[in-house]
């Protein structure tokens, strides 16, 4: 059993709400010239190509059988649709924005637990998800008034990132992360392939397989190594510390968003937007504090 370090599994963390911005920022930056599809086969055929033989020299089992290949391919699927709908944001929104947005994560699983697994939640973090999304909306106000629809497309990414973990959750006892995140990304390649092959012989250019120009090869190998190193790093900060010590940090990811923001695209939130950041990211640290503190006293107190 892993002995608990806690100061290097938040060495990790941060690690982690650095470099996966950075893959968002790389996302944004090619996603004018990039089909949206071949950024995302891309983002999973680099997950494919390093993890597969590192499991395999590790010794871990790839093999995968019923409820667990089941829930495997829906794992991938949702993460496919996830990736797509973020890579997709960041065509029309600052990144800052785009991540803060998706922040209403925390929310949305909060309630799928009450109303889909039966969670006990109380009313006082029920409170905290309103004003999460609350700070939310001032986030997307001034986006859907310059772009439409499109500026909803980060809550969708958190639906479905949220449903992503629900199922995660269900098969993370008896899978080892990295033999997952290989098969997911072998399982997403297949699937993405024989679609961007149709969208380049119908002509659609949003899922097309297109040779990309020699000067973007190396962004695009570093999407895919930014998004898979990003996600080891988070899987391995929880061999080392608690969740409730790690969860608040993710919450770096927002201020590193921006910074990449500022510097590669010149884009910062404005007053409206700042102050929605603010609201949604105090309200999620409530609701993360909470849990803890109810993890603490339990079972002796009921939750709020």
């Amino acid at each position: 059993m892993t002995q608990d370090r806690p100061v290097f599994g938040i060495v990790l963390m941060l690690g982690f709400c650095i470099i996966a911005p950075m893959g968002d920022a790389m996302a944004k930056l090619l996603s004018e010239t990039t089909p949206i599809g071949m950024l995302v086969f891309v983002r999973f055929a680099v997950q494919a190509l390093v993890l597969i033989p590192l499991a395999l020299l590790t010794g871990r089992a790839l093999r995968m059988r019923g409820r667990i290949l089941r829930l495997t391919f829906i794992r991938t699927a949702l993460h496919i649709l996830a990736l797509s709908a973020m890579f997709s944001s960041l065509l029309f929104l600052p990144l800052a924005d785009a991540i803060a947005i998706v922040f209403v994560m925390p929310f949305i699983m909060l309630i799928l637990g009450k109303y889909v697994l039966g969670e006990t939640v109380g009313p006082r973090r029920l409170i905290a998800c309103a004003v999460g999304f609350v700070g939310t909306l001032l986030v997307i106000q001034p986006s859907f008034a310059q772009v439409g629809a499109a500026a909803l497309l980060p809550l969708v990414v958190a639906l479905l990132f949220s449903l992503f973990m629900l199922v995660t959750r269900q098969i993370a006892k008896d899978t080892d992360p990295i033999a997952l995140q290989a098969v997911s990304g072998l399982m997403a390649t297949v699937l993405l392939l024989p679609v961007l092959l149709a969208g380049s012989i119908s002509g659609t250019w949003a899922v097309s397989l297109i040779l990309p120009h020699p000067d973007i090869h190396l962004l695009l190998i570093a999407i895919g190594l930014l998004g898979t190193v990003a996600h080891l790093l988070m899987t391995w900060s929880l061999r080392f510390a608690p969740s409730a010590t790690l969860a608040p940090m993710q919450y770096l990811e927002i201020p590193m968003a921006t910074l990449f923001g500022w510097l590669i695209f010149h884009d910062l939130p404005n007053g409206i937007a700042a102050i929605g950041i603010g609201i949604t990211i105090a309200a999620g640290l409530y609701v993360i504090l909470h849990e803890r503190s109810n993890a603490r006293s339990a079972p002796t107190e009921t939750p709020a």
